[in-house]
């Protein structure tokens, strides 16, 4: 005989049926969010939370609890797992944002006293104004502009990935790799 369950699977809209059959069948999806399809198929077929996990080689029936819990508050939206550890993301997309507005500003000499930004400078400017982020680390400031494209280079410079200022008889030129997308991955 089986427990009495505390947050019993809520009845499925044919939406989310209809959305969960295609997920479990789906080979191209990550395997997570396959595997999570099938429990709660298994669930709402009817069959207990042990024998679901058995169903898609599990073991442990509390995992299908706390997913079948989700499933009820979230929606579909459970079948995505949740933060896997670590430290939370602790500047938002709108911080990141202000990060990259004030490193693509030109420094002002008198005011920034720079002529170009290092971390430690673009630290100092985003602590200083006011509607900067008081706390920003330099090691943020790598992260953010790294994943916007940006790298340091050895002559204390940032470059955009994939791009290059060459001299030619016009002047300088800005070539860009039509590749360098696929080359980052």
């Amino acid at each position: 005989m089986s427990r009495r369950k505390k947050d019993p699977l809520r009845p499925l809209t044919p939406d989310e049926i209809e959305s969960l059959t295609r997920l479990s069948r789906a080979q191209s999806e990550p395997a997570s969010h396959v595997i999570r399809a099938r429990l709660l198929l298994a669930v709402a077929v009817g069959l207990e939370y042990t024998q679901a996990a058995h169903s898609v080689g599990r073991k442990d029936r509390d995992s299908v609890s706390a997913l079948v819990s989700r499933f009820n508050h979230e929606g579909l939206q459970a079948v995505v797992p949740g933060h896997g550890g670590g430290f939370q993301p602790r500047y938002t997309e709108a911080d990141q944002a202000r990060i990259l507005s004030e490193f693509n500003r030109v420094p002002d000499r008198d005011i920034d006293q720079t002529a170009s930004w290092t971390l430690s400078t673009l630290q100092r400017a985003l602590r200083r104004a006011p509607d900067g982020l008081p706390t920003v680390s330099t090691y943020t400031l790598r992260m953010v502009l790294n994943e916007a494209g940006y790298v340091w280079q050895k002559d204390r410079s940032w470059c955009q990935t994939g791009q290059v200022e060459r001299k030619r008889k016009a002047g300088v030129v800005t070539v860009s790799d039509p590749e360098a997308e696929a080359k980052k991955n």
